[in-house]
């Protein structure tokens, strides 16, 4: 069985940044799209040295650059009355933020919700497989146990094959979880979230 969990980030003991650290009330309540769009600019350029993507010190991280970053990416990102909702809202302002810092040679797949579980897992494979993590959206769910991340982005960053399928490790909030990739793409509801594939290079 396989398994890869990609290097990740921490601040102040947090995996990754937190939302909840916001200032900013709209980003407090909205923010999660821009959150995963910093997550993941830190993440590329402490591991890929990609240190453009990220406009402070990524070898010294704080809360406080942190919450400024999540500022900067506002723009890109703005929180809006249903959320971002769509894939494409977060290829075209994430696209536009890593235009602004330079970085065209990194490209967006969008990978829709309706698509099956097994095609799911073989793209988050492909994308830990690749040293990239993976923004998800999911929009609803049947089962209450995911309602922390129901309209919500968060970031895969690993998977571990099981005899049940796939179970992934995501970030957010600042902490790290672990859930069944075959029972969260499962969601019980038409409207469908979905994931994102990063691809550098290409």
């Amino acid at each position: 069985m396989k398994k890869k969990i990609l290097d990740y980030f921490t601040i102040d003991g947090a995996v990754g940044g937190n939302q909840e650290w916001f200032k900013n009330v709209v980003m407090y309540i909205g923010g999660c799209a821009a959150a995963t769009a910093c997550d993941c600019c830190i993440c590329l350029a402490l591991h890929r040295g990609m240190e453009e993507l990220y406009p402070y010190d990524v070898y010294a991280l704080t809360r406080e650059d942190y919450v400024n970053f999540s500022m900067k990416m506002k723009p890109y990102l703005r929180p809006r009355v249903n959320g971002v909702n769509k894939l494409y809202m977060f290829t075209d302002g994430f696209g536009a933020y890593l235009a602004h810092v330079g970085r065209t040679d990194i490209l967006m797949e969008e990978f829709p919700g309706e698509r099956t579980y097994e095609d799911a897992a073989e793209f988050i494979r492909r994308q830990i497989d690749a040293g990239v993590p993976v923004p998800y959206l999911m929009l609803r769910h049947k089962k209450t146990y995911y309602k922390d991340f129901v309209w919500h982005w968060f970031l895969c960053y690993g998977y571990e094959e099981q005899e049940d399928g796939l179970w992934i490790t995501v970030a957010t909030y600042g902490e790290s979880s672990t859930f069944s990739l075959r029972d969260l793409w499962d969601t019980g509801y038409e409207e469908k979230g979905g994931l994102i594939g990063i691809h550098i290079g290409l």
